[in-house]
């Protein structure tokens, strides 16, 4: 199995500040309930590291986000 690092997760969230607030709300969602989003049997902070090196997991301001080559960033709707 190949282990995941910060710096596997900064190539997508190139702020550390950032990437520890993500993982830790991915962490509290597992707690209430929330299904990863990866098949995994890591430990929750590694499964939450997982999804954002994965792209499964982006930051609400999506201008601090580098999407992974081929993915599309998703856009909000006109409101």
């Amino acid at each position: 199995m190949a282990r995941i690092t910060v710096e596997d997760c900064q190539e997508r969230v190139d702020n550390r500040f950032l990437l520890v607030q993500m993982a830790i709300k991915r962490v509290r969602q597992y707690r209430e309930g929330y299904e990863a989003l990866l098949d995994t049997r890591n430990k929750e902070v590694v499964t939450a590291l997982r999804e954002i090196a994965d792209g499964k997991v982006m930051p609400d301001d999506l201008s601090l986000y580098v999407p992974l080559p081929g993915q599309e960033l998703p856009t909000c709707p006109a409101q």
